[in-house]
């Protein structure tokens, strides 16, 4: 069985962290550059389908059988 080599599979991960770095650094850079332009705006559902409970139009004393 061969050995793992641990320095290759080391090298990747720091080389994707350097340029996961670069990448948001170039888009900030963009965001800077071209503000209220482009960008994808942040979305408080959770993009799993389903509807938010809502709340019922009674009024909050009413009581119902």
């Amino acid at each position: 069985m061969a050995k793992p080599n641990y320095s290759f599979e080391k090298r990747q991960r720091e080389l994707a962290k350097k340029k996961k770095k670069e990448e948001k650094a170039r888009e900030k850079a963009e965001r800077k550059a071209n503000p209220g332009q482009g960008g994808e705006a942040p979305s408080d559902d959770a993009g799993d389908g389903e509807a938010t409970e809502t709340t019922s139009p009674e009024t909050p004393g009413q009581a119902t059988a």
